[in-house]
This record gives C-alpha cells, sequence and structure tokens, in this order.
C-alpha cells in the first residue's frame, strides 16, 4: 500500500460522529485512500508515508465544506456577474476559507436576467468549480420577500423553470419557491416542472399556510421517489427567516418543515452566523430533528471576507454595517428612521460551523451539517463531504479554535491570501 506520492494529512480527525485525537488522512490521485488513526494506518501499510508526519494534537482536520446557498464573496455578486472569470473569484473567496464545494445563488430578476446569469455560471458548473446553481426565486411570498426586487417577483412558470434549466446546462440544482405562488404545487406546476428537469424544490420566502407547506412537501416527496431521483430530501431554504413566524394558533410553513426533517422528508438549512439565528434556535432545530436533517449554510453575498460598506445583491442595494448585510430602505417620508430587511450573510461556512459549535451543538454534528449532508441533498455521498475512501480529496485543516489552516482540493492545496 506504500505510495511514495501520497498526500498525508495528520490531525485531531473529525468523523461523522467523533474525533479521532490522532488521525491521518492519506490521498493520492486526488482521491482519498485511508482516514483514520494513525494506529490503524499503520497496522494497514501506510507507515512509511505517514511516520514522517509529526502528530498535529492542535489542528482538526475536517472534510471540505460544502454550501447549498451562497450570492458570492470577495466582492464579488454570483446574481451580477457578466463573466466565469469574474464569478471564480467569488468561488475562490469561499475556498480559501475551506467550503471546496458550492452551489452559486442567484436572486429574483427578470427573467432574461436570470437566463443570462445562469448561462455564465453554468460554464463554472461545466470547468469543475462549482457543483451547480440555485435560483431563489422569482415564485416568492411579495410579503415575505425579504431582499428579492418586489417587482421582479411573478407567478410560478414551469416555462421558466425549463428555460432556466436549459440555460444552466443541466446544473440547475435547487430552486427556492413559496407554496401559496399560483403555479407552484400542483399538476404541471414549478415543483413538477423542477423535479422533471433534475432539480430540487427547497421551500422558502414563504407566508403560507402549515397545510400549503404539506402539500409541497408531500407532492416533491412523492416525485423525487417515482424520479428515482439521487437528490433529496427537498430543503427547507433557511429556516425561519423569509417566513411567517411560528404560532401556536397559526403554525404556518415552519411547523410543516420541523415535522417533515423530524420524519426524514426534509433538510432544513440555518444561517447560524450569529445574525440570521439566535445560538438556542440553532441548537434546538439540532435537538427536534437531529444533525442529518439540517444543512448549515451562509446566504452569503458579496460582502462576504470585504469591509462594511455598500453593495449590490442583483437590482437591490445593499449596505453592510458591523458585519451585517441590509438592503437599503426607501426613505420614510415621515422622516422616522427605518431599517432594511437582512439581505444575506457576511460570513464563510466555517464561521458557521465555529457559531454552531458555541451555541452546544457537537462539533461531529455541526460538521457533518456542512458537509455530508449537503453533499447528500445534491447527490453527491461519496464524492463530496467526506473523507471516506473514493472520495474526492477534499480537505480542510483548522487550529483548535476551527480557522483555517489549509485547504486541499482534489488533493492539491489551495492558494491563500
Amino acid at each position: 500500500m506504500t505510495d511514495s506520492g501520497a498526500l498525508v494529512v495528520r490531525g485531531r480527525l473529525v468523523r461523522p460522529s467523533s474525533v479521532v485525537d490522532d488521525g491521518v488522512v492519506v490521498a493520492s490521485g486526488g482521491r482519498v485512500t485511508f482516514a483514520g488513526s494513525v494506529s490503524d494506518a499503520l497496522a494497514t501499510g501506510y507507515g512509511p508515508a505517514v511516520e514522517t508526519v509529526p502528530p498535529a494534537p492542535e489542528t482538526y482536520v475536517l472534510p471540505g465544506l460544502v454550501d447549498l446557498h451562497n450570492h458570492g464573496g470577495g466582492g464579488v455578486s454570483f446574481p451580477d456577474v457578466t463573466t466565469a472569470d469574474e464569478a471564480l473569484a467569488g468561488v475562490l473567496e469561499h475556498r480559501r476559507h475551506g467550503t471546496t464545494a458550492l452551489l452559486a445563488s442567484l436572486v429574483t430578476a427578470r427573467p432574461e436576467v436570470l437566463l443570462k446569469r445562469a448561462a455564465v455560471l453554468a460554464e463554472l458548473a461545466v470547468a469543475g468549480e462549482i457543483e451547480g446553481l440555485h435560483v431563489e426565486g422569482p415564485f416568492l411570498s411579495h410579503r415575505r420577500r425579504g431582499a428579492h426586487n418586489p417587482a421582479d417577483l411573478q407567478e410560478g412558470s414551469s416555462e421558466l423553470v425549463r428555460d432556466l434549466a436549459e440555460a444552466a446546462r443541466g446544473f440547475l440544482r435547487t430552486m427556492t419557491v413559496a407554496p401559496e405562488v399560483p403555479g407552484v404545487t400542483g399538476p404541471g406546476g414549478v415543483a413538477e416542472a423542477l423535479v422533471d428537469v433534475g432539480a430540487l424544490p427547497s421551500l422558502g420566502h414563504t407566508d403560507g399556510s402549515t397545510e400549503q407547506a404539506e402539500a409541497l412537501i408531500a407532492q416533491v416527496t412523492d416525485a423525487l421517489a417515482a424520479a428515482g431521483s439521487a437528490l433529496g430530501p427537498m430543503t427547507a431554504t433557511h429556516l425561519f427567516n423569509g417566513m411567517r413566524p411560528l404560532h401556536h394558533r397559526r403554525p404556518g410553513p415552519i411547523a410543516a418543515c420541523l415535522a417533515a426533517a423530524a420524519r426524514g422528508a426534509m433538510v432544513v438549512e440555518l444561517i447560524g452566523d450569529g445574525v440570521h439565528l439566535d445560538a438556542a434556535t440553532v441548537r434546538s432545530v439540532f435537538d427536534m430533528v437531529g444533525a442529518d436533517q439540517v444543512a448549515l449554510v451562509t446566504d452569503a453575498m458579496a460582502a462576504a471576507g470585504m469591509a462594511d460598506g455598500r453593495y449590490e445583491l442583483g437590482p437591490m442595494s445593499v449596505q453592510v454595517l458591523d458585519g451585517v448585510a441590509r438592503v437599503v430602505p426607501e426613505a420614510d417620508p415621515s422622516g422616522a428612521p427605518a431599517e432594511g430587511a437582512i439581505a444575506g450573510g457576511t460570513a464563510h461556512l466555517i464561521d458557521v460551523v465555529r457559531c454552531a459549535v458555541a451555541a452546544g451543538v457537537p462539533l461531529p454534528d455541526a460538521v457533518r451539517s456542512a458537509t455530508a449532508v449537503p453533499a447528500r441533498v445534491l447527490g453527491l455521498t461519496g464524492e463530496v463531504g467526506s473523507l471516506e475512501p473514493g472520495a474526492r480529496a477534499d480537505v480542510l485543516v483548522t487550529d483548535a479554535t476551527l480557522r483555517p489552516l489549509r485547504v486541499l482540493r482534489h488533493g492539491l492545496d489551495v492558494a491563500r491570501p
């Protein structure tokens, strides 16, 4: 088993349900060949390669992170890019911080703009730089639109779904929809069209009822099963954010999502960055539905990794102050101060993992929800999101406080600024 060209990374290895204090990952040809304890590596013939690497008890070794919901970073907004090279700079901002697989997310815009942006981002997917596209809107609730331009919201259109799938060259992976919007559910609707083109509906930005959410979840669950889709289960786009709040007499969509996740029919996204959700909310959802039904996401926008200031998110202007991004509100005629809706995140996914751990989520659970769970949603189990033999050699090494020290993708070091 000795391979003179093997890559060896040693440290505290974070496994799906435990931490191996003296662990090691061995990779060759861009693929993982071994991941486990050093003692097991020595016993199975990896001694010559492993023994040359000293122990690193102050570091963690994680799988590369997988982000299902990401609008950009490093000053680059995916909903505004006009070239693949421009978009790649935003991808690299997150990759340098340990996110080795992501979906590039668009926001609500005019159909012709969405098609142009999808075509640009598809170039990155074809090149293997991203895993595909997530389109957030335009079939969303006006009342719960958040940072989405109200002028571009529309009723569900299966034709637009099929046009987007074509523009994305088969890499449309997920789309956020509100179940109460006409044309989203039912025969011939958006949900049906998404499954037909190999994409996953994601419930979000909704003011709908529990029953409307349940109807969408049931339709999508049945459709995915009938299609034999490798994707799934369906997701809830940033649970709690952009949704009618949970109320004991009007439970709304959140109750339906939590129940579906608890029975394994849904994965709920959480933007656990310390801004979008209270720490207790994050911890409670993990306790209620389990880490295998939670995907930690960033909902990052151009300001991720950047200083406070003014940024664009599609057609909306965003102001970032103290790391919190908000839509620039229209002036109030009365002169009263106005505060715009939160407009995405400014964190990297490893920051979200760190916040989840600080909230009381066990480290293996938080890591699993940022790696294996989103990989499963994308139908990429065994390819990304794990360090099992045969997986892509995507590795994140952090210090004891989960600050990135080294990132590998396909077994190659990712350049850091």
